[in-house]
């Protein structure tokens, strides 16, 4: 049974699907996403009408104290992803597979069916060209993917740090290169993380899965925060990132204004964004 909730009915009526987002992209409708890690939280999303959850495996530097997302465990990520999946009945649900659990096709087939075993809608994995046969294999043993490009987290070391992505001609044009064949390889969402808003428009613009925004700019099909960043609750918040809580005043109302901003374009504005 989800967990019970004793305040607001939810906003979202129906049940989000992957032909919803594709829908919403069509008619060019801006759709919400939230990395969260707890059922309480799942809960109060679903009331405030957000249609998509990231159960994200940077709940190893917001819940458990690492210093990057590479010590996450699978064990972790289930844990997580069964405590979201049990406050919300509507959201489409995304779980991360952790670092190294899809380094092949087998492997992440595998690792995926835990993660969607334990709740999840979709796995995500982060990582260009090379993925393309993981994503076609999983996707047609009905295992549905979110792609990542740009800044992916788990290769921190690889790139010297939390860097911006694409800035240059030949970055830019091989993350839109991976993007237009890992949605050929059927891809059913792409996240974006930390390029310059017109590689992220470009990239929109290119291929017919939805692609969801953080840190690049506003003409994503959807964008996402962290719950910690949007309550305040990060020491050193990213620049793409946004205090709602200071101006909303409690958390329902912080996460509606978030959702109202995202939708109405309000946010990210330019200082979120980078050039």
């Amino acid at each position: 049974m989800p967990y019970a909730s004793p305040q607001a009915e939810s906003k979202l009526t129906t049940a989000v699907t992957t032909s919803t987002l594709r829908k919403m992209k069509a008619e060019g409708e801006k759709f919400i996403t939230v990395a969260l890690y707890d059922a309480p939280m799942s809960a109060m999303a679903q009331r405030c009408g957000v249609e998509v959850l990231l159960v994200g495996d940077s709940l190893g530097m917001t819940v458990l104290g690492y210093d990057s997302t590479v010590p996450v465990t699978m064990e972790q990520m289930i844990y997580h992803v069964e405590a979201v999946r049990r406050g919300n009945d509507k959201s489409l649900i995304m779980g991360d597979m952790p670092f190294m659990t899809y380094a092949t096709p087998e492997q992440a087939m595998i690792n995926a069916t835990r993660i969607m075993q334990a709740g999840a809608h979709m796995v995500k994995i982060e990582g260009g060209e090379w993925l393309a046969p993981t994503v076609k294999m999983l996707g047609e043993r009905g295992i549905p993917v979110c792609a990542h490009l740009g800044l992916t987290p788990q290769s921190v070391n690889k790139l010297g740090g939390f860097k911006i992505q694409g800035r240059d001609d030949k970055q830019a044009e091989t993350i839109l290169r991976d993007a237009k064949l890992l949605n050929e390889a059927g891809a059913d969402l792409l996240v974006l993380e930390c390029v310059p808003s017109e590689l992220a428009k470009r990239v929109t613009e290119a291929v017919s899965m939805p692609v969801i925004g953080i840190g690049a700019g506003r003409d994503t099909d959807a964008q996402v925060l962290v719950i910690n960043d949007i309550l305040g609750l990060t020491e050193k918040p990213p620049k793409f990132s946004k205090n709602f809580l200071i101006e909303a005043g409690d958390i329902p109302s912080a996460l509606n204004k978030y959702a109202a901003d995202v939708k109405s374009k309000v946010f990210p504005a330019d200082e979120h964004s980078f050039n």
